[in-house]
This record gives C-alpha cells, sequence and structure tokens, in this order.
C-alpha cells in the first residue's frame, strides 16, 4: 500500500489514464471490427470507406501510446489487404 502522497496521487493518475487508453483502444477496436465486417459481407465500398476512417484512428493510438507502432502498421496492412482482395474478387 503507497504511504507517500506522490506515490497515492501516482495510484489515482494511473486509474484515471487506464479508463482513457481502455476507451480509446475500444474506439479503435470498433473501427477494425468495421472494417472486418464489411470485408466479410464482401461489400467493397463499406470496406474502402471503413478503411480509410480506421486508419487514423489506429495511427492515433500510436501517438497516444496505447498501440505499438509495429502493431499499428501490421493491423492497417492486413486490413489493407483484405480489402484488395475482394476488390479482385468483384472484378
Amino acid at each position: 500500500m503507497a504511504n507517500h502522497k506522490s506515490a497515492k496521487k501516482r495510484i489515482r493518475r494511473n486509474l484515471a489514464r487506464a479508463e482513457i487508453n481502455k476507451s480509446r483502444m475500444s474506439r479503435i477496436r470498433t473501427f477494425i471490427k468495421k472494417v472486418e465486417s464489411a470485408i466479410g459481407a464482401g461489400d467493397i465500398d463499406n470496406a474502402r470507406v471503413a478503411l480509410r476512417q480506421a486508419q487514423p484512428q489506429i495511427m492515433r493510438g500510436v501517438t497516444k501510446g496505447v498501440l505499438h507502432k509495429n502493431t499499428a502498421s501490421r493491423k492497417m496492412s492486413r486490413l489493407a489487404a483484405g480489402v484488395k482482395k475482394i476488390s479482385i474478387k468483384a472484378v
């Protein structure tokens, strides 16, 4: 248990930051799910729009420190590959 005033403050701050980070990750996951569901449904237009909306959200997660840079790049790459795959099938 924390005894120092600064340690108690740090605990409070960590809890507050954890809530904010949880909210950010939830938002990012929602955007990713929108892209994945559009890919699964084979809806090319919605998949492209969703991907365009998801990319800045994922990168914002990197700048805020909730996602690692390489993790974000991998997620965006896989989503883009999925959109490209259904685009090729449609042609």
